[in-house]
């Protein structure tokens, strides 16, 4: 059984936190949407999926106090304004993940919607929201183990070179459980591959500077129990050029995915897609639909967060030694000569040209034989 890192029921938002793993396996509650904003300004939660189902049911469990405490405004206007604001301040959280401003500008609508009925009440409209908030959670899963079956079956046809093979793929960064409402993307096609007996091995990489692969993805793979293997990122070029490790693909995720096929992901996923490319490599992205902005033509239009410079200076990990109370005990260092200047952009953008496929719910996105993908067909 894959992690569960949301919990959700009736208005109770647990989230697993992220800064901990994987010494520390700790659920803390969210209850408003300031907790939220928080939560996924300091990567508490993380990954684009995950990141927009959090703000949804964030609200929803605020909504939910409200209603209990008999605290909505009593017009229904009132409360659409209340709840556009908060999703507004939400979005602000993290500006590149453009499945959080896609669920926010849904749920608007539905919200929208509400307000426009002739017997439209507060109630109704907080109600309407929390119905719909709490469907995403349901569907995003759903969505996951669909990129996971397109995905493996694409690999299985298109990336091994004999019918008895079973398929050696790398991932970067952390696009499992922990990223998503469950099951994952990319992380989710590595599943679908072992479900089916298809799995030789998994490579994953460490992603510095935040470490998502060594602390979460490596977390993963091991409790699910799959033949896997970590790297550091300056490995890769090394890892691809060993014929004997023979690897097959690989499958990342996308915080944002133009129209033209360019894809903004954890920094250091262009370089993977540029080494793939000379060693002959397939290079797929996994993302659901509402990680392609039709409303971005390319990947110049996309804003890239910079990070603080700490997280590149520093390193966070579990002291040999607990505490005197026996307690885990983990510790920051500082990793990096003082004075110097630091650069940290969480993400880079890979051009179409370098990518071989986008698997989506609905299959694997190919170019045409005009080079282009024509990811408008999907929707």
């Amino acid at each position: 059984m894959s992690l569960q890192a949301i919990k959700y029921e009736s208005g109770n938002l647990a989230i697993l936190d992220q800064l901990q793993l994987p010494y520390v396996e700790k659920y803390f509650t969210i209850q408003t949407s300031e907790d939220a904003w928080h939560a996924i300004k300091e990567m508490r939660v993380r990954g684009a999926p995950a990141i927009a189902i959090v703000a949804a049911l964030a609200l929803a469990s605020e909504l939910h106090i409200l209603i209990t405490r008999k605290q909505l405004p009593s017009e229904a206007e009132d409360t659409r304004a209340l709840i556009t604001g908060k999703l507004g301040y939400l979005v602000s959280s993290r500006p590149t993940a453009v499945n959080l401003g896609d669920a926010a500008r849904k749920l608007e609508a539905v919200v929208a919607n509400s307000v426009g009925k002739p017997e439209s009440t507060s109630l109704g409209v907080a109600s309407s929201y929390i119905e719909s908030a709490e469907g995403m959670l349901a569907k995003d899963v759903e969505d996951n183990k669909m990129i996971g079956k397109y995905g493996a079956d694409w690999i299985m046809a298109n990336a091994i070179s004999t019918p008895e093979s079973k398929a050696t793929v790398l991932t970067h960064c952390n696009t499992g459980s922990l990223a998503t409402s469950g099951y994952g993307t990319a992380l989710g096609v590595i599943r679908a591959l072992a479900s089916n007996k298809w799995l030789q091995h998994a490579y994953c990489t460490e992603t510095r500077p935040y470490n998502q692969g060594s602390r979460l993805t490596a977390f993963e793979l091991v409790h699910d129990n799959l033949p896997a293997t970590l790297i550091t990122d300056s490995m890769t070029a090394a890892l691809f050029s060993k014929m004997e490790k023979g690897v097959n693909a690989v499958i990342v995720g996308a915080d944002r995915v133009a129209a033209n096929g360019d894809t903004a992901n954890k920094i250091g996923t262009y370089g993977l897609a540029v080494l793939a490319r000379y060693h002959g490599v397939k290079f797929l992205v996994a993302a659901p639909l509402t990680t392609i902005d039709m409303a971005t033509k390319s990947g110049k239009d996309i804003v890239i967060e910079e990070r603080p410079a700490s997280e590149v200076a520093q390193i966070r990990g579990l002291c040999k030694e607990n505490d005197s109370s026996g307690d885990l005990r983990l510790e920051t260092v500082c990793i990096a000569a003082s004075g110097i200047e630091i650069w940290n952009p969480a993400f880079d953008v890979t051009p179409c040209d370098l990518i071989d496929g986008i698997i989506t719910e609905k299959g694997v996105m190919e170019k045409g034989s005009d080079g282009q993908f024509r990811l408008e067909e999907l929707f």
